[in-house]
């Protein structure tokens, strides 16, 4: 039987599929569930802090819209504070104490001084590792990228030196080049890396003229971007790999190891196929494992790397060029007749 052990961010795992972060794992049960399926780590729901200030600004205006109505009365409400980020540490240790497999915090903060208040008072919950949930959506056009970049290396180096327990950043591809950003951020004592972060997107309903928010799930096959960049960074970084985006099976988890990844995040599959899915997908690649014949991941991990190709263009080609040359078989093959 095939041993399915692997580690990441120095914590040894039973198997290389983590739940990765959303609103599912708010719910104590679901990550029950996660742990009963075979599931070897969960990501809890991220922190925002943008979320945190919107709750208090509205807070706010409802205690105070009915103020200095009377003359003799200032205030008709008590004082009530926001909770902050209360309420989701008390859930986060909730939801630690209730499984026996590492749960991994997350964070997005705006302000430094954020970053670091947030990373210490989830350590505290004595969560098993942070997971720093990088992005930056261009609002300025005069921002260049090199300073968002530095800022964020910074973020890191000042969130490592806060907390004991591992850092890894989950990063979107959005930079000109992610090799270098993630580079940086390895030399600056990064633990690892979540590849890659699926942002939001605004689209616009036709119909009614006016912009509509979806909930828009990974589908499958959607995994390659990731695959790419664990080829490339395999044994050219000093921390943990972990793909993510249109993970759905055995045999793509199978994919992203061979490529170099140490091991996956999972959402959109057990949105759409329930989380007892774990179980399935990890049955899949032991199957596959067993008919190849390999005993552990460390006996295919990184195979068909960048590092280990004998073809240096496999994952660095950009265009159809070799299959536009070969455009008569392609169409053979796919093009029903």
């Amino acid at each position: 039987m095939a041993d399915l052990k692997t580690t990441y961010l120095g914590i040894e795992l039973k198997n290389p599929v983590i739940v990765g972060a959303s609103n599912m794992v708010n719910n104590v049960d679901n990550i029950k569930k996660a742990e009963e399926a075979g599931a070897a780590a969960v990501v809890y729901k991220s922190l925002f802090e943008e979320q945190i200030q919107l709750e208090q600004t509205q807070l706010s205006d409802d205690m105070s819209k009915y103020d200095e109505r009377h003359p003799e009365m200032i205030n008709l409400f008590p004082k009530i504070e926001h909770a902050g980020p209360k309420e989701h540490l008390v859930n986060l240790r909730k939801a630690k104490e209730s499984v026996s497999i590492p749960i991994i915090a997350s964070i997005n903060a705006i302000y430094k001084e954020s970053w670091l208040d947030y990373a210490k008072q989830i350590e505290e919950t004595g969560v098993a590792a942070l997971e720093l949930n990088f992005y930056a959506v261009p609002r300025e056009l005069d921002k260049d990228g090199a300073g968002i970049e530095k800022e964020q290396v910074e973020i890191l180096e000042e969130v490592k030196k806060a907390v004991n327990i591992p850092v890894s950043v989950k990063l979107s591809p959005f930079y000109a080049n992610p090799l270098n950003v993630i580079s940086k951020l390895d030399k600056a004592g990064c633990d690892g890396y979540v590849l890659f972060n699926r942002l939001f997107q605004p689209d616009i309903d036709t119909k009614e003229e006016e912009h509509t928010t979806s909930f828009y799930l990974t589908p499958e096959n959607e995994g390659r971007l990731s695959l790419r960049y664990s080829g490339l960074l395999y044994d050219n970084v000093k921390g943990s790999i972990c793909s993510n985006t249109g993970i759905y099976t055995g045999n793509d988890v199978a994919k992203m190891i061979l490529a170099g990844a140490d091991c996956v995040q999972v959402v959109s599959v057990l949105y759409k196929k329930k989380i007892e899915e774990i179980t399935s997908i990890l049955g899949s690649l032991e199957k596959w494992m067993d008919e190849k014949d390999y005993k552990s991941l460390d006996d295919f991990r990184g195979k068909l790397s960048n590092k280990k190709m004998n073809d240096p263009f496999v994952y660095k080609r950009a265009q159809y060029v070799d299959l536009l040359l070969n455009s008569e078989d392609i169409i053979h093959k796919y093009v029903p007749r």
